[in-house]
């Protein structure tokens, strides 16, 4: 049994995980903090990926940094190459899981009292500090959350993974995508394993959620 591809679908989601976990938390602050028709346009644009289908985010992805590419040949010139690279999984796997985290985050910050901040800023407190000491600790158990469905969503990534990345041993190839390969393979047994292991991961995640979001409540 080779065991690479729970090390690199862990390796992948936990890497696009803290990407998302980052970009999420700004975007989320940013578009609760906006009103009228920007925050319309931002939280659709931040949130596009969930309607649509795994292979046709691939498919975009892949026309927008392939070889052919002006972003493909921008990035050739510094020796970068996402397509069929395990840089390439990663950033499949950011754009799938971007809007649970993003969405989550920002609805614990639309949660936060206004009040709060308000007499903060009349102690003197700077904006960065009201966030620190003030807006993150209160909207931690949602973004938890976010982080936790971001990671499972990562990890359960395919079409976009397949449609950009491919299937390399070792490199590229994630859970799903040996789980699909197998089982086309005639491999039922070894599909079967793989698929208790993602279950088992997945049902950790969910349990963090629940914890969270209990914990919120």
């Amino acid at each position: 049994m080779d065991w690479s591809p729970l090390v690199v679908s862990l390796k992948i989601s936990g890497t696009a995980t803290a990407f998302v976990f980052v970009l999420g938390i700004v975007a989320a602050r940013a578009v609760s903090r906006s009103r009228g028709i920007v925050r319309v346009i931002a939280d659709g644009f931040f949130s596009f990926s969930v309607v649509l289908p795994p292979t046709v985010v691939g498919f975009a992805l892949l026309a927008a940094f392939g070889r052919r590419s002006p972003a493909g040949k921008l990035l050739a010139l510094f020796g970068i190459r996402l397509v069929f690279s395990w840089w390439g999984a990663v950033l499949a796997a950011f754009v799938v899981a971007f809007p649970l985290m993003y969405r989550t985050a920002r609805s614990a910050f639309d949660h936060i009292d206004p009040s709060l901040s308000a007499a903060a800023r009349t102690l003197g407190m700077s904006e960065w500090r009201i966030f620190r000491l003030i807006t993150l600790p209160l909207a931690w158990p949602g973004i938890a959350a976010g982080v936790a469905l971001s990671f499972a969503r990562a990890l359960g990534e395919f079409g976009a993974t397949l449609m950009i990345a491919g299937n390399i041993p070792g490199k590229t190839q994630t859970i799903p995508v040996a789980i699909y390969f197998l089982s086309e393979g005639g491999f039922t047994g070894r599909a079967l394993v793989w698929v208790a292991v993602i279950l088992a991961v997945s049902l950790v995640s969910m349990t963090v959620v629940n914890a969270t979001e209990r914990r919120r409540h």
